[in-house]
């Protein structure tokens, strides 16, 4: 039995070594794992959770290499498959601190982790596992939809987590993932996403409203990410606010991936929600100061530092 199985995206990012600089001018570029729920499969592995990750990669160098660093931070890579006729996908970003970190798929139209389909499963796993984290993203195309859908129809016990993680060049229209992403909430026990991706999801985007239709939807915890606000987390029985956590921040584009490895190690260990919420804050914190998303995703000691210390 996994503690955690995750499914969707993987590839490869490639950042950049000088911030504050834009990608035409960029001189040196760093190669690191990446797919939000991969990341979110490494982090939870850092927390010492048996981890795997459904997902797939092409026929090709950088396909190897992902499978690779999956086994190497402790991912077991039993379902990363490989599919040939599409290239693993390369995501570039550019880097400026403290806010501004865009991103540039190169995913071409069907890229090998969207053509995961219902076959691909190991269904017994996936009903099995202590808790189950899937994306927005992949219910994007065909037949990862289907794919999605089937290993949520499997589960019937433990937690299954929804990322809302709406990307809009992913997607045909928002409207389109509207539809999806609503059919899908009520299948989940947990939904976590930034204003945006609460709006896209239930259609309000003010913070106490959106989670309040999250839970009308189905979800037990609803948790909305305010960015510089914080994080709003609001259960049928309670509602809980966290302060973010200051630090000097180097690419927050794996903080998110970082909390919600840390998410997943809460509810687990059958954590308070406040506990909860605030040692994924500071493995959010930990990561955004530091370039890399899965290279620097904390253990748990790392994250109980970072947090006594803010505490103090």
């Amino acid at each position: 039995m996994y503690d955690l199985i995750t499914i969707g995206r993987c590839g490869v990012d490639v950042y950049p070594l000088q911030t504050g600089v834009g990608l035409a001018d960029v001189e040196s570029f760093g190669k690191f794992l990446g797919g939000s729920p991969t990341n979110v499969a490494v982090a939870a592995a850092r927390h010492g959770l048996r981890s795997a990750v459904i997902t797939a990669v092409g026929a090709d160098p950088f396909g190897e290499f992902v499978r690779r660093a999956v086994r190497g931070f402790g991912v077991d890579d039993a379902y990363v498959h490989t599919i040939g006729g599409t290239p693993t996908p390369v995501t570039f970003c550019e880097i400026f601190p403290p806010d501004d970190f865009p991103i540039y798929f190169y995913r071409g139209e069907h890229p090998p982790d969207l053509r995961i389909t219902p076959g691909h499963l190991d269904l017994p796993a996936i009903a099995s596992a202590r808790l189950f984290w899937f994306s927005a993203t992949g219910l994007s195309k065909e037949p990862s939809r289907a794919a999605h859908k089937a290993a949520l129809e499997a589960r019937n016990s433990g937690w299954t987590v929804f990322d809302l993680d709406y990307r809009p060049t992913l997607w045909a229209s928002r409207e389109e993932a509207h539809t999806e992403v609503r059919d899908a909430l009520s299948h989940a026990d947990v939904a976590v996403g930034n204003l945006d991706e609460v709006e896209t999801a239930v259609g309000v985007r003010d913070p106490e409203a959106a989670a309040q239709a999250l839970l009308d939807a189905g979800v037990r915890v609803a948790v909305v990410k305010m960015g510089p606000a914080g994080v709003f987390a609001r259960t049928a029985d309670e509602s809980v606010v966290v302060e973010p956590v200051e630090v000097k921040v180097v690419n927050g584009i794996g903080a998110g991936d970082a909390f919600g490895g840390a998410l997943c190690l809460g509810l687990l260990r059958g954590w308070p929600l406040e506990r909860t919420l605030r040692f994924a804050n500071v493995a959010g914190a930990y990561v955004a100061a530091r370039l890399a998303c899965a290279d620097a995703m904390p253990t748990t000691a790392e994250v109980d530092d970072l947090l006594n210390g803010a505490a103090s």
